[in-house]
């Protein structure tokens, strides 16, 4: 028979309140600690009710897994190298999959306009600048009714019908004849895109530890940069089409195979650790006893207001989002423009100006994977990290807007535009930190969807520091950039 301080321990886990901060005797037990690591000899779920414990704990309650259990279970290093290789082949391809999507579909726009989008539609290259800013109008307003519903529903099901719908909204907008038409289409695209990043920094954040985090992060970012190589060889072979707006023929190929790509989400994304179905009990149980490491909780569907107000009230939180505010300015800059500013090196032919983009994806690549993967390797210096790779983009930005923009400079000028996308590598690891320094699901839900609120912001602001009437240098959007940077 259980003794009495065992009986203790467990009516005090029982009767934990979600509201209830103050310490619980002996156990020290929150709302959500029991998805923190404890001493194994704490806690023991096997009997008595349970109340307002976060999906990982009941789905232990109902396994008959202890602390103990757990402990046992994280002594395994050969277990846990199986486990994170199974979790790398199960989850990172779709994350990896959706995400250089979703960085081409991005793209139609930028590539269109190479092309033939202005003069079949009529678009201004004014008008232009607002099509880049509504798409983040439609993401701003999307970001804090996605994130509910990824919380509140299960989160694989909402990302595949966002995924499925972006697909649509992309085809329909090659029946586009006009500048508004093009703007609705292009706010409802930023709709469904908004809930992508902010969901697969959760998934990272609940599948794997910390020090695990920022590489698998890099790698599904990563893909913008294997998306924008991609999309160069892709559209240059769209850019043969004879008899057909180019434009229109990008936008049908991409959303048709976006459409294609959502319905395997809907099939093989899981949920949750606990809903997964490819992993059995014990190693879903190894799963969660790896995240508890994070000290950060692993999912709940319940919205606690008294984390949203926490979140809101973070220092961390505010410096996040004035960093992502700055960092994406440039990035709605150059993500929207690059494609022009590099027609302006090209002497304006299309299919070259779509073939010099493919080695600045492959750049990005580079950026992306190196950033991360230094972040991980050694504690405590991703602050620094990110600040390290902003340098590359202040100097790449001062060399395009001071050489002289003539033939003999076309390669010196090439790379100094490749160079300027270092910035990305920063951006990755401020995104992540929301993921792994914030403890409670819902503040860390919270608290992503504040920083993503900067990320709108920065892109709703950038593409109109581009001045058409300074093509192709662009000086204004230049020192817009490097004051950002």
């Amino acid at each position: 028979m259980a003794n009495e301080p065992e009986k203790q321990q467990r009516s005090a886990v029982a009767h934990a309140d979600e509201n209830d901060e103050k310490p619980i005797p002996e156990t020290q037990i929150k709302e959500t600690d029991y998805s923190r690591p404890t001493n194994p000899n704490d806690i023991d779920l096997r009997a008595g009710e349970v109340h307002n414990l976060d999906q990982a704990a009941l789905f232990l309650h109902e396994h008959n897994f202890t602390q103990s259990d757990l402990q046992t279970l994280l002594q395994d290093e050969q277990a846990q190298k199986k486990i994170r290789r199974r979790v790398d082949w199960v989850l990172m391809p779709l994350l990896c999959g959706t995400y250089m999507l979703q960085y081409i579909d991005k793209q139609t726009l930028s590539y269109s306009a190479v092309f033939d989008l202005f003069e079949s539609t009529g678009t201004t290259k004014g008008q232009y600048s607002w099509l880049a800013s509504i798409f983040y109008f439609g993401y701003l307003v999307s970001e804090w009714p996605a994130s509910y519903l990824a919380q509140h529903f299960p989160t694989a099901r909402v990302v595949s019908l966002f995924v499925l719908a972006w697909g649509a909204l992309l085809m329909l907008t090659a029946a586009c004849q006009n500048f508004a038409g093009l703007a609705v289409c292009r706010f409802f695209l930023g709709c469904c895109e908004a809930l992508v990043t902010p969901t697969f920094m959760l998934f990272v954040g609940q599948f794997y530890t910390r020090k695990e985090q920022p590489a698998r992060a890099g790698m599904f970012y990563c893909f913008n940069g294997v998306g924008s190589s991609v999309g160069g060889i892709l559209f240059y072979a769209v850019g043969q089409e004879q008899g057909f707006a180019v434009w229109r023929a990008i936008f049908i190929l991409c959303g048709g195979v976006t459409v294609v790509w959502g319905v395997i989400l809907l099939y093989y994304l899981p949920n949750n650790i606990m809903t997964a179905k490819r992993f059995t009990p014990e190693e879903k149980a190894l799963l969660i006893a790896r995240t508890q490491q994070n000290q950060t909780g692993i999912y709940n569907p319940v919205i606690k207001l008294s984390q949203v107000r926490e979140a809101l009230l973070d220092p961390q939180c505010w410096i996040l989002f004035f960093f992502v505010l700055l960092n994406e300015t440039v990035n709605g800059g150059i993500a929207n423009f690059g494609k022009l500013i590099v027609k302006g090196l090209s002497g304006g032919d299309a299919l070259l100006t779509t073939a010099y983009g493919i080695p600045q994806g492959a750049l990005q690549v580079f950026f992306v994977f190196t950033g991360p993967f230094l972040a991980s390797k050694f504690k405590n210096i991703r602050t620094l990290i990110m600040i390290l790779y902003l340098l590359p983009t202040i100097a790449g930005t001062a060399l395009f807007w001071q050489l002289p923009h003539t033939p003999s400079n076309t390669k010196g000028l090439l790379v100094s535009y490749y160079i300027i996308g270092s910035y990305v590598a920063s951006l990755v690891l401020a995104l992540q930190l929301p993921a792994t320094n914030v403890g409670g699901y819902t503040k860390r839900v919270t608290a992503t969807a504040f920083v993503f609120l900067g990320y709108c912001a920065g892109n709703i602001i950038g593409p109109h520091a581009f001045l058409a009437a300074e093509a192709p240098v662009y000086e204004t959007g230049c020192k817009v950039c490097m004051a950002c940077a």
